[in-house]
């Protein structure tokens, strides 16, 4: 089935090294009568790539087959990428993305918890860390800020579940109004106990939103983690660029790839009419990811509604899916997971070095 072959090679997404035949997710291929069976095994999240690739190719397809029907069979089965660093893994934790900027205030936690969420929308079995030990908002964005980890054993705690996501945070163990007043390392050994002390079960992903910054806890995070990969989020003015840059610095120190930069407040849309306004500036996130030798990843839009949905703990996945908001997510998510798979190496999960507790 040459001519499918063919046909089945145009298909490279924005974020793909490789077409689909190319990189070796096209499985089988037959056909029997009127209908043609195309098996695909995709090795990242990705649900939604099946209908881009439906809408793109299968009335080509039964054009040069004389197929009436094609059935498409879609297997997803995330790798485990390798990791640059020697830091063990965590046990059923394929891959670990840090969530990452050199200041607070430009939207990290939010980009954070709708890429988790977008990549359980796309197929993947997800986690989220919350590491912000100083300012945790995870509970409150993902609508659970009561919820508690239950500890079975008195050692290993159960995650929180929400809206398809396993999670946990230093915010629903430390009681509401009161502060963590702690230093470096007192906080360091609290994120790295609820890192390796969560039994976060069989994870495709876990996304660690990180403290804002580039000091001593953020580097010592950076190694301890057993990071995959780490993506920045940035604003387009030129205070939030000089402080990604040391934080680009500082996971190229730790040897963690930086798989791009997400702008975040690009422009702001007016809920009335609609109307866009560069606010912030206009082409930084841009200039930096050029400078950096780094992709822009997303240019994402300041919206009140996006303000609204996560103070209600209905971020903008959850709450309107369909929405352009929504949509903007989901595309980083594909983009994100493509890119992580393409840029490294799979390794076979029976030579992971884990820390099973």
């Amino acid at each position: 089935m040459q001519e499918v072959h063919q046909l089945l090679s145009q298909f490279k997404p924005e974020g793909w090294a490789q077409d689909l035949v190319a990189a070796g997710f096209v499985t089988a291929i037959s056909q029997q009568d009127e209908i043609l069976h195309i098996a695909l095994r995709v090795p990242f999240a990705g649900h939604s790539w099946l209908a881009q690739l439906q809408e793109q190719l299968e009335e080509k397809l039964r054009q040069q087959t004389g197929a009436s029907l094609v059935t498409w069979h879609w297997l997803q089965d995330v790798a485990t990428m390798a990791r640059m660093t020697p830091v063990p893994g965590i046990a059923g934790v394929r891959n670990i993305i840090a969530v990452a900027s050199g200041k607070g205030g430009v939207g990290k936690s939010t980009t954070a918890v709708n890429l988790a969420l977008a990549l359980q929308h796309e197929g993947a079995r997800v986690g989220l860390l919350d590491a912000d030990i100083y300012g945790p908002s995870i509970p409150v964005m993902l609508g659970c800020p009561d919820e508690r980890p239950v500890s079975h054993d008195g050692k290993f705690m159960q995650p929180v579940q929400a809206y398809g996501i396993v999670c946990n945070s230093i915010g629903f163990l430390v009681p509401e109004g009161e502060a963590a007043v702690w230093r470096g390392p007192m906080a360091s050994k609290a994120l790295a106990q609820i890192l390796h002390e969560t039994r976060w079960g069989e994870l495709d992903y876990l996304v660690v939103d990180m403290p804002p910054g580039t000091g001593d806890i953020q580097l010592t995070l950076a190694q301890q983690v057993p990071t995959t990969a780490a993506v920045m989020i940035t604003t387009p003015q030129d205070v939030a660029l000089i402080d990604v840059r040391k934080g680009i610095a500082m996971f190229n120190k730790v040897t963690v790839p930086v798989l791009g930069i997400i702008e975040n407040m690009s422009y702001h849309t007016c809920s009335h009419c609609g109307h866009q306004e560069a606010i912030f500036g206009c082409g930084g996130g841009q200039q930096l990811a050029l400078q950096q030798g780094l992709p822009l990843l997303a240019e994402l839009p300041l919206h009140i509604q996006v303000r609204e949905w996560m103070d209600a703990g209905r971020p903008p996945v959850v709450a309107e899916p369909d929405s352009s908001l929504a949509l903007n997510y989901q595309r980083l998510a594909r983009k994100v997971a493509a890119m992580l798979y393409f840029g490294g190496k799979a390794i076979p999960s029976t030579i992971l070095t884990v820390n099973e507790g």
